[in-house]
């Protein structure tokens, strides 16, 4: 059946964005929050300092995190630099091939056996926090010296017990204000690696297409 845009409607948009703002404000009020995301880009930036790589993996909407993340590092953000080494564990035939033969909770954790080496680091991405893959793939990166930077919505968690670094972005009930959270997080990480190691592409503080 067709509808027309409706008051109803309005309604579900304005109190989307409404919850949006709530937790993004939380966010910015949580001083230990703000705290791990400073120590997470230091992370960051003292592991492509000595040589190291960075991967990053999670599921769904958190691998499409993972691979942004990753792509803006190797690419470009707020101007054209040297790329950074970046991988997020998202190759189809790694995956496939590995869920068929070793079970699905093994995908991520067999890719950093196979590539991450001591001084890397693993950016470990799960709204819950309690995703087997995932936590898996920190265990993996610990067991190779590496450092796990996670990603979550809870503020206890399994997977913030194995990282290093544990920044915790609840935005509710819903998996999706985490993640709206997230996005955010990975624009500041991002942009804190980018002023350390190319200050020149912020001597002006405008935006790039």
């Amino acid at each position: 059946m067709l509808i027309e845009p409706t008051d109803s409607l309005r309604h579900y948009i304005v109190d989307a964005l409404v919850q949006a703002r709530v937790a993004l404000d939380t966010l910015i009020g949580n001083v230990q929050t703000l705290a791990e995301i400073e120590r997470g880009a230091t992370l960051l930036i003292n592991t492509f300092a000595k040589g190291g790589r960075v991967y990053s993996c999670g599921n769904g909407g958190s691998m499409s995190d993972a691979m942004h993340f990753a792509e803006e590092l190797t690419g470009r953000y707020r101007g054209n630099r040297a790329g950074l080494p970046a991988q997020a564990i998202s190759d189809v035939g790694h995956l496939t091939c590995v869920a068929n033969d070793f079970g699905y909770d093994q995908v991520f954790a067999r890719y950093v056996t196979s590539h991450g080496r001591a001084g890397d680091c693993l950016l470990a991405i799960s709204t819950s926090g309690k995703s087997a893959n995932v936590i898996n793939a920190a265990v993996a990166a610990k067991d190779r010296t590496m450092t796990v930077l996670a990603l979550t919505g809870r503020p206890i968690s399994e997977l913030g017990a194995v990282a290093d670094v544990c920044i915790c972005a609840p935005g509710g009930d819903f998996a999706d204000r985490s993640q709206e959270l997230h996005i955010k997080i990975i624009h500041i990480l991002i942009e804190l690696v980018e002023r350390h190691f190319f200050p020149e592409n912020y001597v002006t503080e405008g935006l790039s297409a």
